[in-house]
């Protein structure tokens, strides 16, 4: 007889230097039924990708260690993983260069958790297990 084993829940890396955007975020998203791994900047966000290998990561632009320099590297130590960039200081240029880079989705703050979490289902597709909130 076969043994049935239960599928790991994604996991959700949220790189975000304000902790209570973090935790709001942490908070909204749980309900999604995802494993979630926090980083406080992107040095902890790069270590965190390497030693966990995310499903997905949302996270901040401009934050210690950020920038898109850090989308760069993210790429480079996390190809194929989707990428969900918020920013309070976006702009038309630098959405079109992390865009290119191959940021999946990007998002003003304040973002409304509707979008956000719509395209985190987007992006996780069946690695949601068909999860709702």
């Amino acid at each position: 007889m076969a043994v049935m084993q239960e599928k790991e829940p994604a996991v959700l890396l949220i790189a975000e230097d304000d902790r209570e955007m973090r935790s709001l975020l942490c908070d909204e998203l749980w309900d999604l039924g995802l494993s979630i791994r926090e980083a406080a900047d992107g040095d902890e966000a790069l270590r965190s990708v390497l030693d966990t290998r995310p499903s997905l990561i949302l996270t901040d632009l401009r934050m210690p260690a950020g920038g898109v320099d850090y989308i760069s590297r993210l790429r480079t130590f996390a190809p194929g993983v989707p990428i969900v960039l918020l920013t309070s200081f976006g702009d038309p240029q630098t959405k079109a260069d992390v865009l290119a880079m191959g940021v999946e989705a990007y998002f003003d703050k304040p973002v409304r958790l509707s979008e956000l979490k719509g395209a985190v289902r987007r992006l996780l597709g069946p690695a949601m297990d068909g999860k709702i909130d």
